[in-house]
């Protein structure tokens, strides 16, 4: 299942006033910066008041900007012609592409809830990655024997693919995106192996 852009519908000068707000967002916690909703606005050149008739929050508007991030990695996906672990490669390569480009914007959306509950919960800046790496994870779950894990897989792949931890191998560590991209998904395709194994001994 597809997920709408929940933007869809609105009036042309309600779209733009959004938009500029949801870039003025990535661009001000994309670069380091702790904003709140004035700060926001301002970047934006909107009143605060009419950028809280958008969004009730920073972490809405940050939430808008996660979307179209993983919009962008749905669309990548949707265009490959690859199959099994070639696709699953690509699609993480360009997920950690994003993330370096997109900066700390990435990292800002908190929420009390775990990735599956918030998942379950239908946040929609998280199912449009789902919707991203469906194809890839049922062909790659499919070569590794280890078919039907559902949800579990989606779990096992945010671990590891969390903008985080991305984050930290390649600033506490040093790799490159590609490095880190490449063993990333070796150290997922084990754990999916792994996680199988452990799911038909209990």
């Amino acid at each position: 299942m597809l997920v709408s852009n929940p933007a869809s519908g609105l009036r042309p000068d309600t779209l733009r006033s959004r938009t500029l707000l949801v870039n003025a967002a990535g661009a001000l916690f994309g670069a380091g910066t702790a904003a709140s909703m004035a700060d926001v606005a301002a970047e934006a050149g909107i009143s605060t008041a009419t950028a809280y008739r958008h969004f009730a929050s920073v972490d809405e508007v940050l939430a808008a900007y996660r979307f179209e991030v993983g919009r962008e990695l749905l669309t990548f996906s949707a265009a490959q012609e690859a199959h099994g672990h070639e696709l699953l490669e690509l699609v993480c390569r360009k997920w950690v592409e994003l993330v370096v480009q997109h900066g700390g914007s990435m990292v800002h959306t908190r929420s009390a809830e775990g990735y599956l509950a918030r998942m379950r919960d239908s946040a929609y800046y998280l199912t449009v990655q789902a919707d991203a790496l469906a194809r890839p994870l049922d062909e790659v779950t499919r070569v590794l024997g280890v078919e039907g894990q559902g949800d579990e897989a989606l779990f096992l792949w945010n671990l590891f693919f969390d903008p985080r931890e991305i984050f930290d191998l390649i600033e506490s560590l040093g790799l490159t995106p590609d490095q880190a991209s490449e063993r990333l998904v070796r150290t997922f395709t084990a754990a999916l192996t792994g996680w199988a194994a452990a799911k038909a001994l209990s």
